[in-house]
């Protein structure tokens, strides 16, 4: 027993503090007796469990930051692409409210424009077909989608072009036989 409290108090000595030993290294609790060569710890050994432990709580905190740091990239990109859609939305609503004479039929682009009072409209000829004779201020083409979305003139193209690459895997995944995992064989965008 003597030997056991000596090695413990040699032990303590290395450490800076017992309580920070206790804290961060803990030692397995033992109901035998060893040897009496066997009971002698070294002070580095205990030194070396409490650094060990240290270095591993550093590595553990880092991973679970880096981890989080992902999470929240993540989520500010949900939440743009959220804003995205909620700007989409509001600008989709606008547009089936603006006033029309004509039922409008998805696939086609519609001309909006602004008459002096104020009022937007669309009409189905564009300022070129109008000419110099046109009545009111141009706004903007949109064409309307078969999701009943507007897009923008200037995205018609690189939308048609997902469009149709969306298109093109639903028709081959449906020639497809079944399989457990997804084929993208041969898309591009």
């Amino acid at each position: 027993m003597a030997a056991r409290a000596e090695a413990e108090s040699e032990a303590g000595a290395a450490v800076e503090s017992p309580a920070a030993l206790s804290q961060g290294a803990a030692l397995v609790e033992s109901n035998f007796q060893l040897a009496p060569s066997a009971r002698k710890a070294r002070p580095s050994d205990l030194v070396a469990l409490a650094e060990q432990v240290q270095k591993a709580d550093d590595f553990t905190r880092a991973n679970a930051c880096n981890r989080l740091t992902v999470i929240a990239e993540q989520i500010r990109y949900l939440q743009e692409q959220a804003r995205k859609v909620l700007e989409e939305a509001n600008r989709d609503a606008d547009l089936h409210h603006v006033a029309c004479n004509f039922v409008k039929k998805p696939g086609n682009v519609y001309y909006l424009y602004r008459r002096d009072s104020g009022q937007r409209y669309f009409s189905m000829l564009s300022p070129k077909e109008w000419g110099t004779s046109c009545p009111s201020e141009f706004l903007g083409a949109y064409k309307l989608q078969h999701d009943m979305s507007w897009t923008p003139s200037d995205d018609i193209e690189k939308r048609d072009a997902e469009l149709n690459v969306l298109e093109k895997l639903l028709n081959q995944q449906a020639a497809l036989p079944p399989c457990s995992e997804p084929n993208f064989r041969g898309l591009t965008m």
